[in-house]
């Protein structure tokens, strides 16, 4: 994971429109009702992994995993529990988890299961997507359901940041360069291309990629501070939070 920068963030900056906003925000009564729904659909479509994560490691079989995590969201909206939640009371991936807790609880499955490709996210992700979540909830199957949530929770904050690394690399037409460092980018990252092979395909001296490789690293750094802040209440709490996330990358599988 990478290093973490600065804390010089302000609320108005990197907490314009943060996950608890989303959130807060979709659950005010003057919020229309399309809006509110097009807000949760948004976390439903970033947050399904740990959520299908966790429910595979506590026992569900494939199919029923996949109908819980979108009978969680659809009852999410539906109920509007997330009116309730109060950021000042913890982080959101904690938020997430309690909620999804209380559902798992409190509704009958059968009451709450919708089937698959009824309007919500998981019926607009394709089977390879499933099935790749899928095996790494077998890969981890020695873990806790809570220890694979909070590391997919991490690795989905990652891909979060990388993925719009490379959105911005592609709008500045520099979309090959990134695919050639992308494994780079981490400083524990393993089997890297070395600089001189790639200097060869590219025909960027070998300095020159080395200063790209380093401003792509702060950039994605950047990034990932961002897509951090948005999941806690205060600008303060983001250190915190990486740290915490670092931990639980940095575990043995």
């Amino acid at each position: 994971m990478p290093a973490t920068i600065g804390t010089e963030t302000t609320r108005e900056g990197l907490f314009a429109s943060t996950r608890w906003t989303m959130v807060i925000d979709a659950g005010e009564s003057q919020t229309p009702p399309a809006q509110a729904l097009s807000a949760l659909s948004e976390l439903c479509r970033i947050y399904w992994r740990p959520i299908f994560l966790f429910l595979r490691r506590q026992g569900s079989n494939p199919d029923d995993a996949q109908d819980l995590t979108q009978g969680f969201f659809a009852h999410l909206i539906e109920s509007r529990a997330y009116a309730r939640a109060d950021p000042e009371k913890g982080r959101f991936r904690s938020f997430l988890l309690g909620a999804l807790k209380h559902f798992l609880a409190h509704a009958r499955a059968h009451d709450r299961r919708q089937k698959r490709g009824g309007g919500m996210i998981l019926g607009q992700l394709d089977t390879a997507a499933i099935a790749e979540a899928d095996a790494r909830a077998v890969s981890l199957q020695t873990w806790s359901a809570e220890r694979v949530y909070e590391r997919e929770w991490a690795e989905t904050l990652l891909r979060r940041a990388l993925d719009r690394l490379a959105e911005e690399c592609a709008l500045a037409g520099k979309d090959e360069l990134f695919k050639q460092l992308n494994s780079h980018l981490s400083v524990s990252s393993e089997a890297t291309v070395p600089y001189e092979e790639m200097s060869l395909r590219l025909g960027r001296p070998v300095t020159t990629l080395r200063s790209d490789v380093a401003r792509l690293r702060s950039r994605y750094r950047a990034i990932l501070r961002e897509e951090v802040g948005g999941t806690v209440a205060e600008a303060s709490e983001v250190d915190s939070e990486l740290r915490h996330l670092c931990e639980v990358l940095a575990a043995a599988d």
